[in-house]
């Protein structure tokens, strides 16, 4: 007798979204990867998911720890990343993600983070861009326990439309019981910004270079200093139609 995992559906508030025919096609999938920050340790990591599947990670960080997560969801007919995060007490975590999807892609990242201990700080900051038919999605729940006072938390999510057909989907969450803390969300959906383009080209711009020069403005908050990722993120924006 086999404990197979059931296939998820899209009834599943994280599975809303998904390409289930994709997934199914992969699964089932291999084991979450799960990290340990030990106290007062600092965990840094790069991810480029450019080939489809899902990646999934837990991580624990301790007591004082740091841990910052750089990832770039671009690649496959669906892609997904999902991140569970649980911080400890004066822990602190960023997130810096950019989405890219292009024809008919299906790109996701679905974050839950828990303040499980006081005094603790997490920041996320997505920026998503849509073109074709594709669909692109942001989940992520923030959960404060009732102990975790002192905690400091914020999402800041933007998504640009570079066609009609294109979807973006975003649902920042917070579930507080503590009361000592600074929690805030924040979600923008728009297209590309007529008289920016407008003013580029009358400094002598084509369409295409003003429209990738704005598109790399868009993402470059979440992209950072990280030349690699800089580049890879330029190439898929290049590609778009």
């Amino acid at each position: 007798m086999t404990n197979a995992v059931a296939l998820p559906s899209q009834r599943q508030e994280d599975w809303r979204y998904a390409d289930i025919g994709a997934l199914a096609k992969i699964w089932p999938l291999a084991p979450r990867e799960n990290i340990i920050v030990p106290a007062g340790g600092n965990f840094t990591r790069t991810i480029v998911q450019e080939k489809g599947g899902v990646v999934q990670i837990d991580l624990s960080i301790g007591t004082g720890a740091t841990a910052m997560l750089h990832i770039l969801n671009i690649g496959g007919d669906y892609g997904r990343v999902e991140i569970n995060a649980n911080l400890h007490n004066g822990a602190d975590f960023t997130l810096d993600c950019a989405q890219i999807a292009d024809g008919e892609q299906t790109l996701e990242l679905i974050t839950h983070v828990t303040h499980a201990e006081g005094e603790a700080t997490s920041r996320q900051m997505v920026r998503n861009i849509a073109g074709g038919t594709a669909n692109v999605t942001y989940l992520g729940r923030v959960s404060v326990a009732r102990d975790a006072q002192g905690t400091n938390s914020a999402q800041n999510v933007k998504a640009m439309l570079l066609s009609p057909q294109a979807t973006a989907n975003a649902k920042p969450e917070l579930e507080i019981f503590a009361d000592d803390v600074q929690c805030a969300h924040g979600c923008a959906v728009g297209e590309l910004d007529s008289a920016a383009l407008f003013y580029l080209a009358s400094r002598g711009l084509g369409p295409v270079m003003a429209r990738q020069m704005l598109l790399q403005a868009f993402l470059a908050e979440a992209l950072g200093d990280d030349a690699a990722l800089i580049a890879a993120a330029h190439e898929k924006l290049g590609a778009l139609q």
